[in-house]
């Protein structure tokens, strides 16, 4: 049997330089706890599997907002795994993710990776609504197949508007029922791990970020309006994410140096 279930999450500043959770509703296999947070100023959610999802058929999202002036930071438990269904008509999983930050809000989301199983398929979608003075901080991984076996059937799309206006708007398919080549040289190259790292913030409206090579596999690729996007390939799970960590702790230095000129 498919599963259908949708989370939410909703920040907003306590009044007292925090922030509060007043909306923190758990459904089905997606269990929200809220988890101490490094930083000051910063609620922070951990996403949490309370069964094996999603499988073949089910209908999962997640909706999370900072509204105005609010802090939140999103990240999971554990990798998330797209399984195949129960049976040979399962049809395909879906996995929506609408996510928004108000007026000097700043949403960090940064989930553990999503695997996608050999004989597994997966639709997955990332929405993003900020306002013009919102910050965000947005990490996605994707694992194509788990150790020594094919991938399983993937698309994803991300979606990204700011002000009401198109900021990024890519999408991505790989495994069974992909374009041709999406494994040849000129796509993945033999790698099974891909990473999108984007950075939107209105500091970067007046920055000269200039596209750049970061290493044999990864590229830094400004956009036109206040924010840039790190794409990377890496041989695994590891090296993806020390790559991309590599690359977040830089880009957070320069955002910090710049607000503080």
């Amino acid at each position: 049997m498919s599963v259908k279930a949708t989370a939410r999450i909703t920040a907003v500043p306590d009044g007292r330089g925090a922030t509060a959770l007043p909306v923190l509703e758990s459904e089905g296999p997606l269990a929200l706890r809220r988890t101490r947070s490094p930083e000051p100023g910063y609620a922070r959610v951990t996403v949490v599997g309370a069964m094996s999802a999603p499988l073949g058929g089910d209908r999962l999202a997640i909706e999370a907002r900072a509204e105005d002036g609010a802090l939140l930071a999103v990240d999971s438990a554990a990798a998330t795994v797209a399984l195949p269904g129960a049976g040979p008509d399962a049809g395909r999983a879906s996995y929506a993710l609408r996510l928004g930050a108000g007026e000097g809000a700043e949403l960090r989301w940064l989930p553990e990776q999503l695997i996608s199983a050999c004989g597994s398929a997966l639709d997955q979608t990332t929405r993003v609504e900020l306002a013009t003075t919102a910050r965000l901080v947005l990490r996605e991984e994707q694992i194509l197949g788990r150790h020594g076996e094919d991938t399983g059937s993937l698309t994803t799309r991300l979606t990204v508007h700011r002000a009401g206006r198109p900021l990024l708007d890519q999408q991505l398919a790989y495994g069974p029922g992909a374009p041709g080549g999406w494994d040849g040289a000129a796509v993945l190259g033999g790698n099974r791990a891909v990473g999108q790292l984007l950075l939107v913030d209105p500091v970067l409206e007046t920055a000269s970020l200039v596209s750049r090579v970061l290493g044999p596999t990864a590229v830094l690729t400004p956009l036109a309006g206040p924010g840039v996007l790190v794409t990377a390939l890496a041989a695994d799970a590891r090296l993806l994410r020390c790559l991309l960590d590599e690359v977040l702790e830089e880009l957070l230095h320069g955002l910090r140096a710049a607000r503080g000129a």
